[in-house]
């Protein structure tokens, strides 16, 4: 029996053993992405959550623009947040990504997040050219 045939986007760091995104067949399955400011590698941005989910989702683009798709190929969103306090906050924020026909999703207060994050973002997207718009 053949192997499942993947594509990896963004994983050959040796010190994190995870993809940033895998697809496989017209799926795409996005890591969680925390706010992690590109310029400065492994730092969180700073202040807080509001912040940290925009770049959570700048982050997200560029792995959906690396397999020449956009935030509306995102059918799946789970949003984890160190406080659930937090959740309006995000939400406005989301809000901007998703402004029409929004993915499903989920949301829900963890223990921690990594590098002390306030809120991580990971998705599930359709790479395939035929998605339907339904309403």
């Amino acid at each position: 029996m053949a192997g499942v045939v993947r594509k990896i986007i963004g994983g050959n760091n040796p010190a994190v053993p995870l993809s940033k995104a895998v697809i496989v067949g017209d799926t795409m399955y996005i890591s969680g992405q925390l706010g992690l400011d590109p310029n400065t590698p492994g730092k969180i941005v700073p202040g807080g959550v509001v912040p940290e989910a925009e770049q959570a989702l700048k982050n997200m683009g560029s792995i959906l623009e690396a397999a020449n798709i956009d935030y509306s190929h995102v059918v799946k969103a789970t949003v984890l947040l160190a406080d659930i306090n937090d959740f309006a906050a995000v939400n406005e924020v989301y809000k901007k990504y998703f402004p029409a026909n929004p993915p499903a999703r989920a949301a829900f207060q963890v223990a921690a997040l990594p590098l002390g994050g306030r809120v991580e973002i990971e998705a599930i997207a359709i790479v395939s050219s035929a998605i339907v718009d339904r309403q």
